[in-house]
Formats: structure tokens, C-alpha cells, sequence
């Protein structure tokens, strides 16, 4: 038997406890993950809430991101063995279907969401495809690691193939202090971007510069862009990163530079936006959408980290016992980066 949080009923608060659940069994082509830590996700804080419920397994262990050690593969496993450590996609993906073949996992046609549709990472154990797992270099922290795929490799996926960051523009980063913010920043400042870092947390103001912001926007106002085109000579930002969403909006599109990039990620719970359509076409903006994150990309910030590029930003380490308490933290938007939830 191993221990596993158990979400028994969604709302403000949610009810939740830590019970003990059968160990799950690798199928063929399946490995059996000891976890280290699992990062306590936005979405997660959604299901929890009863928010988001699209596509939710009932009774599901939530937690996509995970890391841990490898304790028993399955039938037919040839490319993890016992003793690696590891860190999971997003997907319990295939690898066989054409998005897998491609390199985009995170659309797996016959995947299954980590965490959402097949138990994920808030217990002791885990059982997870093979394909779906990275395996980890020594020098790489192994509770820093459940950070790799999400949030690091989700921003570096906005920020690189989505957003198309290049030398020399400037990317504003919409609420820096959190878990996608603060290292989308990292992610476009190793990009060569030069980073206008906006939160409304006081207290994490002293934290953005050594990870690579240029100007920190500390702002109560919804409207920040005058800070922005202030701070560009009039022009705007070529990339505004916007892991806040629809309440900003606004601000975020009119922060951009004629032909800049507006990339949302992160709001998940369906709100609609006011959009003044001349506007975007006047300034020959586009608006991208990005989820998720490729097997690709999350090899490539392993490489990374373990170059000391970037770096996992843990807010904090805390017991399954004590999810409640992380759920408080993460509403109220005291944590800097990511919590991680721990079963051992």
C-alpha cells in the first residue's frame, strides 16, 4: 500500500485527505516511479477548487510534475531500468501515433493527462509509460527536477517555438513571480531578451534581477502598458508573456510593439476577453495560445539546468499531509515559483 491525496470533495476549501491506496502495478511498456516531489500546479489548484472539471477522472491522484526514481519496469521496457532517476511529460503518451512520431508528445492522440485522466504524481508511487519519462543526469537536484517539464519546459516551449524570442527584443513577463512567470523570465533572458518583469508582490520584488529582468514593473493597476511603452520609447515590447490571462488582458495586447507577439499560457478556466479587432490589425499583432510542452524541450532544459543556464525555482517543499496549507499559499499568491508536494 502506498499514501496518495485524495480529492473527496472540490471547492473553496477543498476537501482533501491523505489515505492509503493499493501500489498501482506497471503494465507492459510501463515503469514504476518511487516519487521524489511533485509540483502543486495551477491546474491542480483548479480541479481542487471545482473550476476546471473538463476531462477529469473521477477520484484521480492529481499532480502532472513529477520526478523520481525508477523501482520496477514493466514487461517489455528497454529504455528505463531500475535505480534512474527520472521526470514525466505531461501525457502518458504513446509514442506510436504520428504526434509522437513528430515531437509533439503533448498531443498524444491516444494519450492520457498526467494527473487529470490517469493517477499522477501526489502519492508515493506512480506508474507511467516509458515513453513518457526523461531520464536525469546525476548533477541535476532531484526535487528541483519535478520543475523541468512544467513550468520550466512550458515556458521555454512560449518563449522559444511559439513566441519565437530573439536577441536583442524585449519580452514583458505578465505575474514574474509566479511558477510560469518566473521562469518563462529565465527562459527569454538565456534567449538574449532583454526582460521587463511585472508583478503585483511587493515582497518578490528584491528576487527578479539575478534571474535575469532588466526593469521590475512592481503595479496595483490592471493597466501597466504606459509603464511598458515608457520604458521602450514609445514602441511596446516585440513579446508579452502572459501567464495571468483574461483580467490583464487588455493591458498585455496594447503593451505590444507594432508586429509584437502576444503569448497567453496559463489560464485554463475558460474566461472570455473583450478583444477591439483594428486594433490587432492595425498593429499587425498576433495572439498565440501555448500548452504543454514536448519531450524535446524538456531534454533540452535538463541540458540546461545541469549547465546551470537556469535554474528551478522551489518555493517551498512540503508533506502530502500538509496540501491544504499549499493550496492557502497558492491562492493567495504568496508562493515565488512553484511549491513542490513530497510523499516520502
Amino acid at each position: 500500500m502506498m499514501r496518495a491525496l485524495v480529492l473527496e470533495k472540490p471547492g473553496r476549501p477543498p476537501v482533501l485527505a491523505v489515505k492509503e491506496t493499493p501500489i498501482p502495478s506497471p503494465g507492459p511498456g510501463e515503469v514504476l516511479v518511487e516519487v521524489e516531489a511533485c509540483g502543486f500546479c495551477h491546474h491542480d489548484l483548479l480541479v481542487m477548487a471545482g473550476v476546471l472539471r473538463r476531462g477529469v477522472k473521477p477520484g484521480v491522484i492529481l499532480g502532472h510534475e513529477i520526478s523520481g526514481t525508477v523501482v520496477q519496469p514493466g514487461e517489455g521496457v528497454t529504455t528505463i531500468a531500475t535505480g534512474d532517476r527520472v521526470v514525466s511529460l505531461l501525457t502518458n503518451a504513446c509514442g506510436r501515433c504520428e504526434r509522437c512520431r513528430s515531437g509533439r508528445e503533448h498531443r498524444c492522440i491516444y494519450g492520457e493527462g498526467i494527473g487529470h485522466g490517469r493517477d499522477g504524481g501526489f502519492a508515493e508511487y506512480v506508474a507511467l509509460s516509458e515513453f513518457s519519462l526523461v531520464k536525469l543526469p546525476e548533477d541535476v537536484d532531484l526535487t528541483g527536477a519535478a520543475l523541468l517539464a512544467c513550468p520550466m519546459g512550458v515556458a521555454l516551449q512560449a518563449v522559444q517555438n511559439v513566441a519565437e524570442v530573439r536577441p536583442g527584443e524585449t519580452t514583458v513577463v505578465i505575474g514574474a513571480g509566479g511558477g510560469l512567470g518566473v521562469h518563462g523570465l529565465q527562459m527569454a533572458a538565456v534567449l538574449g531578451s532583454r526582460v521587463l518583469a511585472v508583478t503585483t508582490s511587493e515582497d518578490k520584488l528584491g528576487r527578479f534581477a539575478s534571474l535575469g529582468a532588466e526593469e521590475i514593473l512592481h503595479t496595483d493597476e490592471l493597466d501597466f502598458s504606459e509603464m511598458v511603452l515608457a520604458l521602450t520609447e514609445d514602441e511596446g515590447a516585440e513579446v508579452v508573456f502572459d501567464t495571468v490571462g483574461s483580467v490583464l488582458f487588455s493591458s498585455s495586447w496594447r503593451s505590444l510593439a507594432q508586429f509584437g507577439r502576444l503569448v497567453l499560457l496559463g489560464e485554463v478556466a475558460g474566461k472570455a476577453v473583450e478583444l477591439n479587432l483594428a486594433e490587432i490589425i492595425f498593429r499587425d499583432a498576433r495572439i498565440l495560445g501555448s500548452s504543454g510542452v514536448s519531450r524535446a524541450v524538456i531534454e533540452q532544459v535538463v541540458d540546461m539546468v545541469s549547465q546551470g543556464q537556469v535554474v528551478p525555482a522551489v518555493g517551498g517543499a512540503m508533506p502530502l499531509e500538509e496540501a491544504a496549507t499549499a493550496f492557502d499559499l497558492l491562492t493567495g499568491r504568496s508562493i515565488f515559483g512553484r511549491l513542490v508536494l513530497t510523499g516520502r
